[in-house]
């Protein structure tokens, strides 16, 4: 063995440094995940899938490690009675099974309406007060100097719906406009209808919709993240598939369209589902897909499945590829196509 020299012991201090500096986990460490506040209160419509909606986004962040749920905005617990409202008459022509449904509803009415005494009128407005203000609350989140003061990176809107009372609508359209992400799903566009500034972010406002139905949806853009790797054609078996206003193909980039209305066929024409865009610095993403539970979840188990788990396999990865590309974690284009048909 050769003698342990002084010019051996450099010699092994060196490899040893070298060795740390290799192996130092903080030089291997990924990146932190991006941070999201996920919103999900109403004040329109409640769609049933939200439940599946927050859990599914819990698990695209926990599967891809991209992005963290870093805070939530939730339904106030408190429940407000609304009170019912007198069914119409059924049409002078109306057959024997119309007249029959009125006067079940009918009945179904008048046992309601007869719980509406000034008192219980009164404890459901003292109960909507608390609701109202509960949901401030909870949309403080969302002003610009939480936002900034938690380092959160984008939004997410999962199925919202109604004039929600955003703390401060303009500063948190310039939030966005600053440099972060905004990611919108299905009733996202049913939301803020009154605050042009929300509209002309989204750059799509719902405009209605008939029944579920089968869709066939045609791709824009098939290299975009926020195709999923699904490819030129998605069809599925049903959804409820919105009618889109305030939509400036100049200014979007069309990602997913029907070339027929969704419930009349012989109607041609483009018709978007999904789409992303530049707002200033930020950018955002919105699909008109997530009214039902079995587009957000692929858990075989779930009750009343008509889509297969395949849709919502892809359906998840349409939204996380959108989800990355907001958070800008991946590259795609945002160059307005205008001319696809």
């Amino acid at each position: 063995m050769a003698p342990f020299s002084s010019s051996n012991c450099i010699r092994l201090l060196l490899v040893s440094s070298l060795g740390v500096a290799l192996w130092n986990p903080q030089a291997t460490t990924a990146a932190e995940p991006k941070r999201v506040v996920v919103v999900t209160v109403t004040t329109g419509f409640r769609h049933s899938s939200i439940a599946t909606a927050e859990s599914t986004l819990q698990k695209l962040a926990d599967e891809s490690k991209a992005f963290t749920v870093a805070d939530s905005v939730r339904q106030p617990a408190v429940v407000v009675p609304r009170k019912p409202r007198k069914p119409a008459e059924p049409k002078p022509d109306a057959d024997e099974k119309a007249r029959q449904k009125y006067a079940a509803e009918l009945k179904r009415y008048e046992a309601e309406i007869a719980k509406w005494t000034p008192e219980f009128e009164a404890k459901a407005e003292a109960l909507d007060l608390q609701f109202s203000a509960e949901l401030k609350e909870a949309l403080a989140k969302l002003s610009p100097e939480n936002l900034k003061a938690a380092k959160i990176d984008g939004v997410i809107f999962a199925n919202t719906t109604g004039d929600l009372p955003l703390p401060d609508k303009e500063g948190f359209v310039k939030w966005v406009e600053e440099g972060h992400g905004f990611m919108a799903m299905h009733s996202a566009s049913d939301t803020l209808h009154g605050f042009p500034g929300y509209l002309d972010m989204l750059q799509g406002e719902f405009a209605g919709h008939g029944a579920q139905v089968p869709a066939d949806l045609i791709a824009a853009d098939k290299t975009h993240p926020a195709n999923g790797g699904i490819g030129d054609a998605w069809e599925l078996k049903q959804e409820e598939m919105y009618l889109i206003k305030h939509h400036d193909r100049t200014r979007l980039r069309t990602l997913w369209y029907l070339k027929h209305h969704p419930n009349k066929v012989e109607e041609t024409g483009y018709f978007p589902v999904s789409w992303v865009r530049n707002a200033g610095k930020g950018r955002v993403f919105y699909t008109s897909l997530g009214h039902r539970e079995d587009v957000w979840s692929d858990d075989l188990n779930l009750p009343n499945r008509v889509n297969p788990p395949e849709t919502s396999k892809k359906y998840q990865a349409h939204i996380l590829g959108g989800i990355q590309w907001a958070l800008g974690l991946k590259d795609g284009s945002t160059e307005p196509n205008p001319s696809v048909q």
